[in-house]
């Protein structure tokens, strides 16, 4: 991203705080019969955006703006193409109703390529049509048709294991280090709240040291009505980094297990957790989906399959992301030893497997990248089962041929071969500390597949943990991990993080690096595309 873009944008962020949509405001085109009220009143009961705005699932053409109001309301929209917003486009959004907890979002279209847009988001109280709330502003780029130089951002796991929003520490400082990057968006791989996890006042951190919480009644307990998965997303909303970087960053966010339960599957039993009174797991996930549906800035897929996460996203000719869902479809966590494949083994499912095999080999970018919820070789228990074997969370179960959920990866990277796809490099969170892992088929039990990549950041706000076993049956070596020495280190200790990437226009060379919580690089990897090797050497700092 260019200096002249990053300087707009920051110039237009801080001089449209506060701004009011009044009859100075010229807004000469509309794409409804809503025009711009001839007055906005100064009553100080209009409505209120708390929360901001998020941009997500940016496109070409368009992207997603989503916010929230405080009260019934209808969202209202406008953009220009300049900072100077003089010629600015509005647009009548959908109303914010107590249905949907006053969330909206409107789907932005009809944009030019390549563009910074500029953004202000009101509400129009349904009381009184000439009341308006102030303006909250945001500003992106949209994608390239054309390759030019691309950064992004990915990490995951915020406000987890207790360690919520401390104002003495500056709050959720990791995103302030991401915003200062100035990438083009940012993935988030999946436990985005921690539904399951109560945040207290006070919490004591290693070294006896006292980490102070800010407190809502929402996030003082586990998350179990519809009410307090909502107040989940409104309580990470609070903080002014997260808001600042919302404003600035578009996302593409994906989900894992904390958004409803901790390792949440058709397994799952709360009959001995006493901090739940609602037991019906199925309901609980209905009303954890519906809460991140509501708060994400992501575009609905379809009337059919109107909750679907997984879905791809096109960034010119030199990457395709390609986001999975390694929660919805999964069968029970077991033993996970399964000789043949069916539905008890099942982890992205038939349906979002086949998805996958389709869109890779028929991606013609050059960089294929793909958010994933979980690592894939790396070992993530889920306690024992009734035999007292031990149940796993993810695909890996252990040494040794395929078996149970690594079937679906076996024949998944077997296809990638077979197709010749070229440039797949995995991207995910989850285990609470970063990683690069090479996958060496020369190394695996299992081997028909091309080596590749996988980086793993984390977490953003949360317990650093880890590292994790290793499972050889796809051939994954560590070539770098920073862990803690001990399990749920607070963010005071630093251990938290997240990666970025930078894919060069030209050369299309994509380098890898793994930062800490003040934005230190603490590893590089270069990759080379089409398939020349590992490429580049990893530098650990």
């Amino acid at each position: 991203m260019s200096q002249n873009h990053n300087h707009a944008r920051r110039h237009f962020l801080k001089t449209s705080s506060g701004l009011l949509l009044g009859a100075a405001t010229p807004a000469v085109v509309t794409r409804s019969a809503f025009a711009a009220p001839a007055l906005v009143t100064l009553d100080a009961n209009r409505p209120q955006l708390e929360q901001g705005l998020q941009i997500g699932d940016v496109r070409a053409d368009g992207a997603v703006i989503w916010s929230r109001s405080d009260r019934p309301a209808r969202m209202i929209v406008q953009y220009d193409l300049s900072e100077a917003f003089a010629q600015p486009m509005t647009l009548r959004g959908p109303h914010a109703l107590e249905t949907s907890d006053y969330t909206t979002r409107l789907d932005l279209s009809g944009l030019p390529a390549d563009r910074e847009v500029f953004v202000r988001v009101m509400y129009q109280d349904l009381s009184n049509e000439r009341v308006l709330s102030e303006a909250v502003a945001g500003a992106f780029r949209t994608a390239p048709e054309r390759a030019r130089d691309i950064r992004f951002l990915w990490s995951g796991d915020t406000a987890g294991q207790g360690w919520g929003i401390n104002p003495d520490f500056g709050g959720m400082r990791i995103y302030e280090a991401m915003r200062q990057t100035r990438p083009d968006f940012f993935i988030h791989c999946g436990d985005n709240i921690y539904a399951d996890g109560p945040i207290s006042e006070t919490q004591i951190a290693e070294g006896g040291q006292l980490w102070r919480n800010l407190v809502t009644p929402e996030v003082s307990k586990v998350a179990e009505t519809l009410a307090e998965f909502r107040g989940r997303y409104k309580y990470n909303l609070l903080d002014h980094n997260v808001r600042a970087f919302n404003a600035e960053v578009p996302q593409i966010w994906q989900w894992d297990d904390h958004e409803v339960v901790n390792n949440w599957s058709d397994a799952k039993d709360l009959s001995g957790d006493a901090r739940y009174t609602e037991k019906n797991v199925p309901l609980l996930v209905a009303r954890g989906s519906r809460a991140f549906q509501e708060f994400s800035p992501m575009r609905p897929h379809s009337a059919e399959e109107g909750e679907r996460v997984y879905r791809r996203i096109t960034y010119g000719s030199l990457m395709d992301v390609f986001v999975l869902d390694m929660r919805s479809y999964r069968g029970p966590n077991s033993f996970n030893r399964q000789p043949v494949a069916g539905p008890e083994t099942a982890f992205l499912g038939e349906e979002q497997l086949a998805w996958l095999k389709r869109e890779l080999a028929g991606s013609r970018a050059v960089w294929k990248v793909i958010a994933a919820d979980m690592p894939i070789g790396l070992l993530v228990g889920d306690g024992t089962d009734a035999q007292g074997r031990p149940r796993w969370e993810n695909a890996a179960n252990g040494d040794g041929e395929p078996l149970g959920r690594e079937l679906e990866f076996a024949d998944l990277l077997r296809h990638i071969k077979r197709s010749h796809v070229r440039n797949v490099v995995w991207f995910t969170a989850d285990v609470h500390y970063c990683a690069a892992h090479y996958y060496d088929p020369n190394q695996a039990q299992f081997q028909d597949f091309e080596p590749f990549w996988e980086f793993v950041s984390g977490p953003l706000n949360a317990g650093s943990f880890g590292p994790n076993g290793l499972d050889n049956t796809f051939g994954p070596q560590v070539v770098f991990q920073k862990a803690p020495p001990a399990p749920n280190y607070s963010p005071f200790a630093g251990l938290q993080f997240f990666g970025q990437v930078d894919i060069d226009a030209h050369s299309a060379e994509m380098v890898v690096r793994l930062k800490d919580i003040d934005g230190n690089e603490v590893f590089s990897q270069a990759l080379q595309p089409e398939g020349r090797g590992r490429g580049g050497s990893g530098r650990d700092r």
